[in-house]
């Protein structure tokens, strides 16, 4: 049971919620970008939240099945098709042996990054506890890199190969009525939300006003460790040398030049910038679905409020899990 790359895509890489408890040894966490894009994939797919996900950008993959396998997508519109049909996202579907996925490009505005989850998972290693990729570090993953035509890669479960059984199950979970609780739908953000950072009260108040009220384009040199941010430059009141420190998605660091950068999930493990905000989590999946050339303006917010939407969108999960029980009981039947 595999799937069969026949064209790789743009960047094309497996990840799934990142490799924890190695930072102490120079090893970032890595992971998925957009993490309610992937996690949404899974449920869909009958998985728990935390298996490794295909993360797509801006121009997506073709893909062979050479056995029946349920899959769902999540994240950005990449105007999949299954064999020339077009196919729903945030829907479980069966694809059948010498199906042909294909995905195309990015809808303008409409996000970059798609996730395609297949019930059971894919066959992969574990690398230090987790198997996304680290492209930088050349492991995890699929060979430590991204895909590339002609790789095969295995898949960890089977469906029903009688066409009679493959057709009801297909009709049993086109049949499920999904609804996506509100936390977790896609909701394009006029403003992503920040905390005020650690040095926060060390920036002139300029640049704090700046930082709350400009606009700001994400630069054709970003990528997965960071966004570059081209804007007005952000200037401390007394610069001065800082002990490198741990750090965060969604950190926004600003280097001596004062042009911001954000730090996403490939970020290295410690920094030495000073940081003048922090990205909520529940903002991180809409940053992460923005591309270079986008606008993006900041808000503030308190952490009571940071708190009570992380909350929201854990609830929010609880809930869909729970009714997606049925999905569940059809994949294991």
């Amino acid at each position: 049971m595999s799937i069969t790359v026949l064209k790789p895509g743009l960047l094309t890489s497996f990840q799934d919620m990142g490799r924890t408890g190695s930072q102490h040894l120079g090893v970032p966490v890595g992971g998925v970008m957009d993490a309610r894009s992937h996690r949404l994939a899974n449920l869909l797919a009958g998985n728990e939240a935390d298996l490794a996900t295909l993360e797509i950008t801006l121009a997506g993959p073709t893909l062979q099945f050479d056995a029946p396998a349920c899959f769902a997508i999540g994240g950005a519109d990449l105007q999949a098709t299954l064999n020339g049909d077009p196919v729903p996202c945030h829907r479980p579907l069966v694809a059948r042996a010498g199906d042909v996925l294909a995905f195309r490009t990015a809808r303008p505005d409409g996000g970059i990054r798609a996730y395609l989850a297949v019930h059971g998972g894919y066959a992969l290693e574990p690398v230090l506890g987790s198997c996304s990729t680290y492209l930088r570090g050349g492991f995890g993953g699929h060979a430590g890199r991204a895909l590339a035509k002609g790789d095969t890669i295995g898949l960890r479960a089977s469906l029903p190969t009688q066409p009679e059984a493959l057709d009801q199950l297909a009709q049993g979970l086109w049949q499920l009525r999904i609804y996506l609780p509100s936390p977790l739908a896609v909701q394009p953000r006029r403003h992503i939300r920040v905390l005020p950072g650690a040095h926060w009260d060390e920036f002139t108040d300029d640049a704090r006003h700046q930082l709350l009220h400009a606009e700001f384009r994400i630069s054709p040199q970003s990528d997965r460790m960071g966004y570059r941010l081209d804007g007005p430059p952000l200037a401390m009141a007394a610069p001065r040398q800082i002990l490198s420190e741990a750090i965060n998605y969604g950190t926004v660091q600003v280097p001596a030049g004062g042009q911001a950068i954000v730090l996403m999930a490939d970020r290295q493990t410690t920094g030495g910038y000073p940081k003048i905000a922090q990205v909520i989590t529940a903002d991180l999946p809409a940053l992460a679905q923005m591309g270079p050339g986008q606008a993006v303006r900041f808000a503030r917010v308190n952490l009571d409020e940071a708190q009570q939407l992380d909350s929201d969108r854990e609830d929010a999960f609880a809930q869909l899990q729970d009714a997606l029980s049925p999905l569940r009981v059809l994949l294991h039947a």
